[in-house]
Formats: C-alpha cells, sequence, structure tokens
C-alpha cells in the first residue's frame, strides 16, 4: 500500500460526495478518540495493576471501524471478536462504560464480568466481543437470520480477523449465509498477523484471503483501511447488498496492528521487524493520513486537529479517573447475568428445565 493523498475514485463514490465538512471531522475525533482510549488502557495495564486478563489493542485500525460503522443504519446489528474497543467507541458507546469494564468495575458496560474482549450495548445493536476465534461467526449469522425471519430490512456487520479464517465453523457460516441467502456482511480486518504468524506461514489462498467466498457463491472485495473514504466506498455496496436482496458479503480490509497480538504478547517485535512497525506508523497511519486529506480539502487546520486530540485526551483522563472511583461488583453478582431466565425468574430458571420441556 503506497501513501497518497489520491482519494480519486473514491472520494467521488456516491456515499462520500454527499458527506459534510463537520461529518470528515467527526470521523477524525472518533479516530482520535479510539487511539488515545488505547493509549491510557495500555499505560494503566502496564503501570496501575488495575486491568487484568488480556488486552486486545486496535491502534493502527481505527479507520475500518469508523469508515464502515459510519455506514450503519438503524436496522442493522453488529458482533465481533476480540479485538473491539474501537467498534465499542464507534458504535457510540462512551469512555466511561468502556474503560470501567475494563477495570473489572459495576460501572463497566458488562458490570465489570467482561474485560477487554466483552464490551456489549444491545441497545445500541451492539453484540459485543467474543473471546472464542471465529465464534462470532455463527452469531453474525444468527442475527442476519432473525432480520429475514422477521420482515426487518436491515444486515449484519461481523468482523474477524484474519486468523478467524482458517476456523472450520467461519467456513459454515459462510455455507448456511449463501445456502439461506441472508443478509450478513463478514469483514475480516486483516492485520496480517493473526496471533503471531504471518499470512502467508498461516493460510492458503490465491489472490486474497475474500476470494474463498467464490466457493460459496458469495460476493466478496477487498479494500485498503487506511483511508476512510476508500473503506465507505466498498463497504456500501455489501450494506446495500444484504438490505436490499438479502445476500451475503465478505469484505477483506487491509490495515495494521501497532501492538502485539495482546499486551501480553512479548514476541511483538520478533515475528515483525522494527523497522515495518515504524513504516506502519510513519506512512501508513489512518489518522495522519486523514487529517492531511482534510487539510489538503481546506476543511481543517492545524489548531483544530489539535482541539480535537486534546478534546480526546481530556475524556480518557476522566474515564480513568471514573474507573478507578467505580465500585467493584459485589460478590453475590457472581450469580447473575449468567441465564437470562434464571435472572428473570421464568418457569424455565426457576426449575431448569430449558428448551425442549413445557
Amino acid at each position: 500500500m503506497e501513501t497518497t493523498l489520491e482519494a480519486a475514485p473514491f472520494v467521488e463514490a456516491e456515499v462520500n460526495r454527499t458527506l459534510t465538512a463537520a461529518e470528515k471531522i467527526h470521523f477524525l475525533s472518533q479516530m482520535l478518540r479510539i487511539r488515545r482510549f488505547e493509549q491510557a488502557a495500555l499505560r494503566q495495564y502496564q503501570t496501575s495493576g488495575q486491568i487484568g486478563g488480556f488486552l486486545h489493542l486496535y491502534s493502527g485500525q481505527e479507520a475500518v471501524a469508523v469508515g464502515t460503522l459510519s455506514l450503519r443504519g438503524e436496522n442493522d446489528h453488529v458482533v465481533a471478536g476480540y479485538r473491539t474497543h474501537g467498534q465499542a467507541l464507534a458504535m457510540g458507546m462512551t469512555m466511561n462504560e468502556c474503560m470501567a469494564e475494563l477495570f473489572g468495575r459495576a460501572t463497566g458496560c458488562s458490570k465489570g464480568k467482561g474485560g477487554s474482549m466483552h464490551f456489549f450495548a444491545p441497545d445500541k445493536n451492539y453484540w459485543g466481543g467474543h473471546g472464542i476465534v471465529a465464534g462470532q461467526t455463527p452469531l453474525g449469522l444468527g442475527l442476519a437470520f432473525a432480520l429475514k425471519y422477521k420482515g426487518i430490512k436491515g444486515c449484519c456487520l461481523c468482523y474477524l480477523g484474519d486468523g478467524a479464517v482458517n476456523q472450520g465453523v467461519y467456513q459454515a457460516s459462510l455455507n448456511l449465509a449463501s445456502l439461506w441467502s441472508l443478509p450478513v456482511v463478514y469483514i475480516i480486518e486483516n492485520n496480517q498477523y493473526s496471533m503471531g504468524t504471518s499470512e502467508e506461514r498461516s493460510s492458503a489462498f490465491r489472490g486474497c484471503l475474500a476470494a474463498r467466498a467464490e466457493a460459496y457463491d458469495m460476493a466478496w472485495d477487498r479494500c485498503s483501511g487506511e483511508n476512510i473514504y476508500e473503506v465507505r466506498a466498498k463497504t456500501w455496496p455489501a450494506l446495500q447488498r444484504a438490505r436490499e436482496e438479502s445476500r451475503p458479503t465478505v469484505l477483506e480490509i487491509a490495515t495494521y496492528r501497532y501492538y502485539g497480538h495482546s499486551v501480553a504478547d512479548a514476541n511483538a517485535k520478533k515475528y515483525r521487524r522494527p523497522e515495518e512497525i515504524e513504516k506502519y506508523r510513519t506512512l501508513h497511519d489512518p489518522i495522519q493520513l486523514w487529517q492531511k486529506q482534510l487539510y489538503a480539502e481546506g476543511i481543517l487546520t492545524e489548531a483544530q486537529a489539535a482541539e480535537l486530540d486534546a478534546a480526546a485526551a481530556a475524556e480518557v483522563a476522566e474515564s480513568v479517573r471514573f474507573a478507578r472511583e467505580s465500585p467493584l461488583p459485589a460478590p453475590a453478582d457472581i450469580f447473575s447475568d449468567v441465564y437470562v431466565e434464571v435472572d428473570r425468574q421464568t418457569p424455565a430458571g426457576r426449575t431448569g428445565k430449558f428448551f425442549f420441556n413445557d
């Protein structure tokens, strides 16, 4: 991927021509918020001892979440894997509830019980992150099935990494998505290294990973994930295909993560050369590229960009304070939020007879 400020033909795509200056600046604000959130989460993980478990950072991939989710509609649903802080914030979740979840506090979006991999916001049609590799792909299929079954014109955006494409459950999901003609868009965020093995050493493919969709008679496409114009231009046809034709799509977006698979990945600079990481930070950073694009269009100044970044930094600082001062879950709460039937004390919840028992 060569760096360029030439966004054509993507800037002229119908879905981008109608963007206002305010909307474009909002995209930058969202990406800055995600970057600042991840930087703060990393610091807290490494220095405060307040964040436990795994921490999968989204730094470097911001344009993927912001670009794709800028196109979601009222009846669209979203489900993802475990690197999902970017999607969560782009969906409108607050930094407070997300940071508190990382801290394991009762005010967190999952009441402090899920941590980094399990951000959820059902009120926003965001059905969360999932720690099982590719475990979200049949869930995305189910969300799409429900939309079609209920006659609702919408779609499901299901995010997965390049490592998930080799899981059998993903292949089974593609088969049923095409066979039943379901409105789902599988978005492969290809950051090239799965956990710590390069794409070339971990996956057999011809051309790109998305092309495997041909075996299931599904539409597919691929694009660069460093420019929001391109991400939006490539995502829009897939969403329209799902909503209007009830047909699935696989969309592969080339991107890059600056940190390891997780913060606990001690070999992040061994299976990737430091020079490679620096090249992406310098030449392919989605935030820097979008800022330069907006400068070139004359709708953003360096002073305005600095103000947006300062606002994001202040917001994340407040979220850390909020998380630190929030209470831990009560020990008795370990028994709640396991089965909805038990929480609501339905007949099934009271008797332990589920699913197939009257």
